[in-house]
């Protein structure tokens, strides 16, 4: 189940306060500048850093370049 678009606009990373893109295939929140991923479980968004996950340069690239991906933030 997707996040709510209203909930969407309202996000940011925990750590660096800045944007981060929904990646609705994959149901992931990810920050590019920091490399780093944070589940979405039962359309609750599991915003801590201990739980963030490194991603590798294939997914990086692939996230970044998806037209489906959707910024947080306002």
């Amino acid at each position: 189940m997707a996040l709510d678009s209203f909930l969407l606009a309202l996000l940011e990373d925990p750590v660096d306060h800045g944007e981060l893109l929904y990646v609705p295939s994959e149901n992931v929140l990810y920050n590019p500048r920091k490399r780093v991923v944070y589940e979405v479980r039962d359309t609750i968004a599991v915003l801590l850093p201990d739980e963030a996950k490194p991603v590798t340069d294939a997914q990086h690239n692939a996230w970044t370049d998806d037209p489906n991906v959707i910024r947080t933030g306002r």
